[in-house]
């Protein structure tokens, strides 16, 4: 059974006006108790009922943590003067509180709801400010009653104070008929909660609403898995087993969404494509700037051969052939595209391009898609170099469909500059350049360079494996190794991988390693080792900056098991750290974690010395790493530092967005680079375990691979050149537009 207190709203503590989250002081006689959890909306003076239980707090002593609570109406003369004299109505003091209830005594309530005129009797309230007495005082009504109707049905505080605010009254008129509207319009509900809360309504599970929001929902999953659309066929059957339906009713239902312009078919290279309307202008749009910004630049070639001269000259090499192919077609191209493994000299390139058109005395901005990969870029060329989204000025507002509410930069207000370049463009989705390319007027130069052979980006889109494969923008493909980089077996390994060769596994390398074990528990015990005592002695580095990378999230060697198994090692419980449960998941102070969606909302700050703020902003995105600083349990929330040097807060109802990072999957390390990286290969899907995916691994460490498992597995993932199927259509847009 659980605990019941009850009392009136002394003083509210703390109160998180993103997520309802409230510290509060509750009092009743001479006893007061602290309470914690979600109010939808919570005044001090008002009385209240609540459910729970007590806990000990090793710091602030005993708590009562909410699961329900109730908003009672106060009943007598003195409670309802303390109510309004608490400042929960705007307008209201204690004097003149106090002066309502003299006059009205407990009849206050009755008469501030069915003749608000009266109040204008007493002195000091006029007849419009009786009104807008009585206008608050319904609406605290309202939102009350909204929250006890909605807690009905399972649904949270949190989640409660998001549904009032987007529907008002209108909430009630959702819920009954539509409920799967939630999921279009309130961030972070998504089909699966809007179809339990649709259950607990009544909803008939054959209705059209929840056929046509799984429809989406089936589509919605398909993008988070990475394609831009599925084929016709796959999304009936999909849609068929999770929502038990007819295939015929799907059929009715897509041509109706079809009608209503939230999904679009259409062919795309022989397949029947079925596409979120979103996704499908993206991909138009994106294939349209690009054209648009392809123009021709007439430079003379002689001009052109004696400014790489002169850069040969400034930075002491030799450009090879292709090398100064990139460079003429930079000068003469709107749009180039430089790609290139390991080792082939694509920094250096870049580098030439830049002073090339520094000589010029034109503007240029560099980016990278991850935080990391722009550090990388500016310690490698000497340039200023920021994320895409820093660059585009994240807004903060995800909130609109449209990308300009998610960034300050786009076609009204674009980015001032003659040349941009973007490094690491294989992680870069269908969403980050659609909004990438709003900004970039005609006229400005484009260069994008990256490793095609890595992994497609996290996010939806092949952008660019179809830019190349359109044949429609100049490509220079970077494909000489440099001496100095076969002297890497790093590097040699990874263009060996590939082309499909084998790659020796004798341990005669100084930089890669094979150590063979075909039992799951010496592999974690190997791991263990090496991140905390080889590696990091071997490369002059941290235990936190070797990194496990590994194909899956589940399974023996899967993610989520290694993270729970180095954090014991790594960053052991003691006394003084504090922690916090969320989910199946301990966030110890100390850890190391990872960002694994984006948020545009939530704010950063990075300090100088003495604790001084040098720099602020918004936005942490999915894949950026960081240590958790500091545990406020009385707050609740946890302090972050990024690799970046930025700091946020995020409150714990936001960890979701967060998960421990000791081990990451290798498609989550893309654009990054660590001193050592230990690649644990046992047994896994066909599928997934491929060339391209050991190809990415490898070409993420710096100094040093060591492989831990079987040998087998590494030289069939090189044999297996499969991927995993991606569904895009930018290369048919581009040839189309």
């Amino acid at each position: 059974m659980a605990d019941k207190v009850k009392g009136f709203v002394e003083k509210i503590v703390y109160r998180n006006a993103d997520n309802a989250y409230t510290v509060l002081s509750l009092a009743e006689g001479d006893e007061e108790t602290t309470l914690v959890g979600y109010f939808s909306s919570i005044s001090e003076g008002e009385y209240i009922e609540a459910e729970g239980s007590f806990t000990a707090h090793s710091v602030y002593g005993e708590q009562f943590k909410v699961s329900r609570y109730e908003v009672k109406e106060p009943e007598d003369a003195l409670a309802m003067e303390k109510y309004l004299g608490s400042g929960a109505i705007k307008g209201i003091g204690v004097s003149l509180a106090a002066r309502i209830v003299k006059k009205f005594g407990d009849d206050t309530f009755r008469i501030i709801e069915e003749e608000p005129e009266r109040l204008a009797e007493i002195k000091g309230i006029s007849e419009r400010k009786a009104r807008e007495i009585s206008a608050q005082f319904e609406e605290k009504r309202e939102m009350r009653r909204a929250a006890i109707f909605l807690a009905r049905y399972g649904i949270s505080n949190a989640y409660g104070v998001k549904i009032y605010a987007r529907y008002g009254e209108g909430m009630y008129e959702v819920l009954k008929t539509n409920p799967y509207r939630l999921a279009d319009d309130i961030r972070g509900i998504g089909f699966k909660l809007a179809d339990e809360i649709a259950g607990k309504m009544g909803i008939d599970p054959a209705s059209e609403f929840r056929i046509k929001a799984g429809l989406v929902y089936v589509l919605q999953i398909a993008a988070g898995n990475g394609h831009t659309f599925l084929p016709y066929e796959e999304l009936l059957k999909e849609a068929g087993e999770l929502l038990s339906c007819e295939v015929a009713e799907a059929e009715r239902l897509i041509k109706e969404l079809i009608l209503e312009r939230r999904i679009t078919r259409k062919e795309i290279d022989g397949i029947d494509a079925v596409y979120l309307i979103s996704f499908y202008h993206m991909e138009l749009n994106v294939a349209r700037m690009l054209k648009d910004l392809n123009q021709s630049y007439k430079i003379a070639e002689s001009k052109i051969k004696a400014k790489i001269k002169g850069i040969e000259e400034e930075i002491g090499i030799t450009l090879d052939d292709m090398q100064k192919t990139a460079l003429t077609e930079a000068a003469r191209s709107g749009v180039l595209v430089v790609t290139g493994g390991p080792g082939t000299g694509k920094t250096t390139t870049i580098n030439a391009i830049i002073r090339f058109f520094e000589s010029e005395q034109m503007e240029m901005l560099l980016a990278a898609p991850t935080g990391r990969a722009a550090k990388r870029m500016k310690e490698t060329t000497g340039y200023e170099a920021q994320t895409i989204h820093r660059l585009l000025e994240v807004s903060g507002n995800p909130e609109g469909e449209d990308v300009k509410s998610e960034f300050n930069r786009n076609e009204l207000n674009p980015l001032e500059a003659d040349v941009i370049i973007i490094d690491e463009m294989s992680m870069v989705d269908i969403s980050l350049m659609h909004a990438l390319l709003k900004a970039i007027p005609v006229g400005t130069r484009l260069i994008l360079v990256g490793d095609v052979n890595q992994l497609p980006s996290v996010g939806p889109g092949n952008v660019l494996r179809d830019i190349i494969a359109s044949h429609t923008f100049n490509v220079v493909s970077l494909t000489k190794i440099f001496r100095q980089a076969m002297d890497s077996d790093i590097i040699v390994n990874a263009h060996k991988i590939h082309a499909g060769e084998q790659i020796a596994l004798d341990n005669k390398s100084k930089d890669f390693f094979m150590l063979k074990r075909d039992d799951v528990t010496m592999i974690l015990r190997v791991i263990l080792s090496l991140v905390m005592e080889k590696m990091p002695s071997y490369v002059d580095a941290g235990p936190l900056d070797v990194q496990v990378l590994t194909p899956m999230r589940k399974g023996e060697l899967g993610v989520e098991r290694l993270n729970k198994f180095l954090q014991t090692y790594l960053n052991p419980p003691e006394d003084f750290k504090k922690e916090r449960l969320f989910g199946e998941t301990i966030f110890r102070e100390g850890d190391k974690v990872m960002q694994i969606k984006n948020n545009y909302q939530i704010e950063w700050e990075v300090k100088g010395k003495g604790g001084y703020t040098i720099d602020s902003g918004t936005g942490v995105f999915n894949g950026d790493v960081g240590i958790i600083k500091f545990i406020n349990e009385f707050a609740e929330f946890m302090e972050i530092e990024f690799d970046d040097g930025r700091v946020v807060e995020y409150p714990f109802s936001g960890l979701d967005e967060l998960e421990l990072a000791y081990a990451i999957t290798i498609h989550k390390s893309q654009g990054s680079e660590y001193p050592a990286v230990v690649l644990p290969l046992l047994t896994g899907p066909r599928m997934l375990f491929n060339r391209n995916l050991l190809y990415t691994a490898v070409t993420r460490a710096k100094k040093c691979v060591t492989i831990v498992g079987s040998e087998k597995t590494v030289e069939s993932m090189i044999a297996n050149e499969n991927e995993m199927k991606r569904y895009s259509g930018l290369k048919v847009a581009i040839n189309e537009v």
